[in-house]
């Protein structure tokens, strides 16, 4: 049972690596050298959009592991509710998830800004420039408190594993 746990929780790390490590690249990163690449807006938004829609394909499936690793992991807590509110790690537990679940709707909203026809228009350069300054300022926030949110849960998650 113990290998199991681990090779459970090593599954969790290496998918929330892969989300969170690469958020945050793309973020500290990516973007910022991708400035000094290209001074016009448009062209930064069609690479970006170019690159986390490469990104999403090892992002989502990351994702939907480190929830179903997470749900696996807490399942005892989940199983007795009342633990989740009577103790320490319950609470953090709580705390996570409701991180967790702000994130998965700040995602939500993320991949609902930069639908397909959306995409298409930007790719078409068929945005204003005035359009265009209001996406990317959408897409930047969205992302950061994604990013943000995604880093709260690993915090969250350090906590419970420390037992605090």
């Amino acid at each position: 049972m113990a290998i199991e746990q681990a090779i459970i929780t090593w599954i969790h790390l290496v998918a929330s690596a892969i989300w969170v490590g690469g958020s945050l690249f793309i973020a500290m990163v990516f973007a910022p050298v991708l400035k000094t690449m290209s001074s016009s807006v448009e062209d930064r938004l069609q690479i970006m959009i170019k690159v986390g829609r490469k990104f999403n394909r090892v992002a989502i499936p990351s994702l939907v592991i480190m929830i179903a690793t997470g749900i696996f992991n807490a399942h005892q807590m989940l199983i007795r509710p009342d633990f989740l509110f009577s103790t320490s790690y319950g609470m953090l537990l709580v705390i996570k998830i409701i991180f967790v679940i702000g994130l998965l709707v700040a995602f939500g909203v993320h991949v609902r800004i930069i639908r397909k026809e959306v995409e298409q228009k930007i790719m078409s350069k068929q945005l204003s420039d005035s359009q265009i300054t209001k996406l990317r300022t959408k897409i930047i926030i969205v992302g950061q408190v994604t990013v943000g949110l995604s880093v709260a849960v690993l915090f969250m998650a350090s906590l419970l594993d420390a037992g605090v």
